[in-house]
């Protein structure tokens, strides 16, 4: 158990499977309406999130904090080899909103800290190590925790929104393209160019057929949304577009994500990105919705943000990516 000194008797204890889900959704989903993060997960997402892979079993790498009974927080590690050539081994701490600043998150946190180290030991690769975690910068607890255990802020990303009722650009494809519709059955070629595409980014990808299986198996995966350019038979860009529907009545909107937009290499610099970013405006639009959403690396060297910010999009969240090398250890 921890060595530190909670305010209140934290009990940890191995996560149980299914019948953690629904508190651990509820918490997550908590803590952010109390960070003012615009998002909320469903049970599903988290029993898709919790599969186990090689690079994280919940049976050994979640953790549940209780007092009296009660689940007041959980922490979660994984491990991914990132485009930078790192090792890192990250961690996702939630801790319900009323028991927050009393010490329930840095004895998630202390926990996650020595699985993390355990972890890494049984791994051999030549690879430089870090440990990873991430947190809004309206969390900022999370940011003197971080702090307090040597982690130092590496990266920043937004959410950037755009309100559907201004007027959207139709932009022309770069000649020679087309965009046509895809189905189910192109899911995994679609998959494979989104990871492809995001090799040269920050942070980590990963392609294997578990993070496949969790995106297509989703409810709301919905390839009529994929707006996909082709140059003849093959894939050049897309923006994977979704809408999450129990989210958008938690939060009392209608919003549509774009949750992927990605340019390969071979057709960057003709102003593809935006030619489909503004198609995904307008068929989210056609959808319903009042309100395109994204995330981005706020560095990112391929100038997404620039795309962004042409389409009509703006800043409305911010976030941090912290590492910690483990030689602070």
């Amino acid at each position: 158990m921890s060595a530190f000194k909670a305010d209140v008797a934290v009990r940890l204890r191995p996560y149980a499977g299914a019948s953690d889900i629904r508190a651990m959704t509820r918490i997550a989903n908590a803590a952010m309406a109390a960070d003012e993060v615009s998002d909320r997960l469903t049970e599903q997402h988290i029993a898709l999130d919790l599969r186990p892979d090689e690079k994280s079993d919940p049976a050994h790498d979640v953790i549940v904090a209780e007092v009296d009974g009660t689940t007041v927080g959980f922490s979660k590690v994984e491990w991914i080899d990132t485009n930078d050539k790192l090792r890192e081994y990250r961690s996702w701490c939630e801790v319900d909103p009323p028991w927050r600043r009393r010490g329930v998150g840095a004895v998630l946190f202390e926990w996650a800290r020595a699985r993390i180290g355990e972890v890494a030991a049984g791994h051999d690769v030549a690879l430089p190590r870090v440990a990873g975690c991430w947190a809004a910068d309206t969390d900022l607890g999370a940011d003197v925790l971080y702090r307090q255990h040597g982690y130092q802020p590496v990266r920043w990303f937004y959410h950037m929104t755009r309100n559907l009722a201004d007027p959207i650009t139709d932009l022309p494809l770069p000649e020679g393209l087309e965009v046509r519709p895809v189905t189910r059955d192109d899911a995994h070629r679609l998959f494979l160019a989104d990871t492809e595409a995001f090799r040269d980014h920050f942070g980590g990808v990963d392609a294997s057929d578990t993070a496949f299986a969790r995106w297509v198996d989703q409810a709301e995966f919905d390839p009529s949304l994929h707006v996909v350019a082709f140059d003849g038979d093959q894939i050049a860009a897309a923006v994977i577009n979704a809408i999450y529907p129990e989210a958008n009545q938690a939060l009392g909107v209608e919003r549509g994500w774009l949750d992927s937009v990605f340019t390969r290499r071979a057709w960057r610099g003709r102003g593809l990105a935006h030619a489909l970013v503004a198609h995904s405006l307008a068929l989210l639009r056609e959808r319903g919705m009042s309100e395109g959403i994204l995330g981005v690396d706020a560095h990112n060297e391929t100038g997404a943000l620039g795309v962004y910010t042409d389409n009509g999009f703006a800043v409305a969240e911010k976030f941090t990516a912290y590492r910690r090398p483990f030689e602070v250890d």
